[in-house]
């Protein structure tokens, strides 16, 4: 044991796991970071920050991440592309080899928790095979005080090894890396890919499934932030929409930036760190993002500009989902705890690269629960191989991989919310105007900002709204600080039917996801929602 925080190592027998090698318990991001260095698994930047590069894998792997069905699960999980079943049997064979795959290796030992306040918490104990990836815990799950460790239960147990791979042939995976939630044993088996956010998105799809199911809390992909005044707003919006960068306002407290709970009492964070894409990252644009990158945080997938130590954050040359962790009192004005009141505006964000939806639109309650279930945004040419325009896609209540529970669930319980607390909603546009990706322009920063602040200052209480022809959302006539020739869509382009006719096939496309939702008693709903 090296530079723990106290001196007893946790009896791991109950787990099967008895390391013949070294244990890290609890060590020290001053430690890992070390000890990272040590084994050349890491590079220090010119600020301090720990640079990583997590190897095949930079990002999650959906149709490798499994939920083991059981009579806890049979019934209550929707079964799809994104929660695939896999026998208790396969769960306990691969657990018998990761373990004793761990048995010769040195392991890093973390005890923590998720969420915030001690109502809802959960202990989680994490088990990792480098100190890097347990730096990530350290950052992204809430740290427990000293005092705490003493009698430490954990209720929810990760065990990541990307070192070890499946034998897809025998341990019925679909490849050499895998991801396995059991919610009866309460263990979630990482195996075969160091990307760290597999564990933070476990846990997440953990959380989705019991709160709502045994708590009636309705758990939330998105990020929260707090006025002075103590009225907080929540920010749907599925990756790069802007999520991160808008909560984190140096006006307003930040509760959190991705993952929440919603009880009748408050709003409450679920992770004790952030966790931001970093592509295209400038001082000038993301202040506070940009200063979090310090000694302490974990740069994922970044590269060094030529010859030197400084982190060139515009290249693609690993990923576009370059990524940074670190703790959450990294940025000045986090709220601690991470608790807010319930919220009296939400945005939904989405990026249209169509460039059709208004950049602002007000919804009512009822098209609120259309365009949560609808959750859109849309891929910009040359994210992808193959995509040579812009692509729309539907996640379901912005976070469709995460959700163990039928998409309704969570509709209903965010529209009784929105109602019982007369919260306003409202769809933002952060994507592009004036015509589509490659012939218009990218909404600037500065005036989705200034939108959020007429919102959040009540600046728009006494505005005239009028409905888009098509979506039939509210859009002002006028905002602070935003040329009015921005706020209606079809004003920006140059051809005003090629306008209309780019926006009708964006309705279209909305009107055929939402076909499914019909078959499951939401056919009324589909009226709150475009027309072509």
């Amino acid at each position: 044991m090296t530079n723990s925080i106290i001196c007893n190592i946790p009896d791991l027998s109950y787990l099967n796991i008895e390391s013949e090698s070294e244990i890290h318990y609890q060590l020290s991001p001053e430690s890992l970071i070390q000890q990272s260095l040590e084994l050349n698994q890491a590079q220090l930047n010119d600020t301090g920050a720990l640079v990583v590069n997590t190897g095949r894998f930079t990002g999650r792997s959906p149709k490798d991440k499994f939920i083991v069905n059981d009579m806890l699960t049979n019934a209550s999980v929707h079964w799809n592309d994104f929660n695939i079943p896999i026998e208790a049997k396969y769960f306990d064979s691969l657990y018998t080899k990761i373990t004793k795959h761990l048995k010769d290796k040195q392991i890093w030992v973390r005890d923590a928790s998720v969420c915030a306040g001690q109502k809802n918490k959960v202990n989680v104990r994490v088990i990792n095979d480098t100190p890097w990836a347990n730096l990530f815990c350290f950052n992204m799950f809430i740290r427990p005080k000293e005092e705490e460790l003493t009698d430490f239960k954990p209720e929810w147990t990760i065990i990541q090894a990307p070192s070890f791979k499946a034998d897809p042939e025998t341990d019925d995976t679909r490849s050499e890396n895998f991801s396995i939630i059991n919610f009866s044993k309460k263990i979630i088996l990482i195996g075969g890919t160091a990307y760290t956010g597999e564990m933070k998105k476990g846990m997440f799809t953990v959380l989705n499934f019991t709160l709502p199911f045994e708590k009636k809390i309705l758990s939330m992909h998105c990020s929260a932030n707090m006025g002075e005044d103590g009225t907080t707003a929540l920010f749907f919006g599925l990756s790069g929409t802007g999520k991160t960068t808008l909560s984190a306002d140096p006006d307003r407290k930040l509760i959190g930036d991705d993952e929440h709970g919603w009880s009748d009492e408050n709003i409450f964070n679920f992770e004790g760190g952030c966790y931001a894409k970093c592509i295209d990252l400038s001082k000038e644009k993301e202040p506070q993002i940009f200063n979090a990158i310090r000694s302490g945080a974990l740069v994922e997938n970044t590269v060094f500009v030529k010859d030197s130590d400084e982190i060139n954050f515009a290249s693609k040359e690993i990923t576009e989902n370059t990524r940074v962790s670190y703790p959450l009192d990294y940025i000045s004005n986090a709220i601690e705890p991470s608790i807010g009141n319930n919220p009296k505006n939400i945005f939904f964000l989405t990026c249209d690269a169509y460039g059709v939806l208004p950049p602002i639109s007000r919804l009512s309650a009822r098209q609120a629960m259309y365009h949560f279930l609808s959750g859109y945004t849309a891929k910009i040419a040359g994210t992808e191989a193959g995509i040579t325009e812009p692509v729309s896609t539907f996640s379901t209540c912005f976070g469709a991989p995460f959700l163990p529970l039928h998409p309704v669930t969570y509709a209903e319980m965010l529209g009784e919310k929105i109602e019982k607390n007369k919260v306003k909603v409202w769809l933002i546009n952060t994507g592009w105007t004036g015509g589509a990706y490659g012939t218009g322009e990218r909404i600037k920063l500065t005036y989705t900002r200034s939108m959020i602040k007429a919102v959040l200052e009540n600046k728009l209480d006494n505005i005239n709204f009028y409905p888009h022809p098509i979506f039939k959302t509210e859009i002002p006539e006028a905002c602070p600080e935003v040329p009015a020739i921005l706020l209606n869509p079809i004003n920006t382009w140059k051809d005003k039917v090629a306008y209309t006719e780019k926006a009708q096939s964006l309705a279209a496309k909305f009107i055929a996801n939402f076909v499914k939702y019909q078959s499951v008693g939401y056919d009324d709903l589909s009226k709150d929602g475009p027309v072509v």
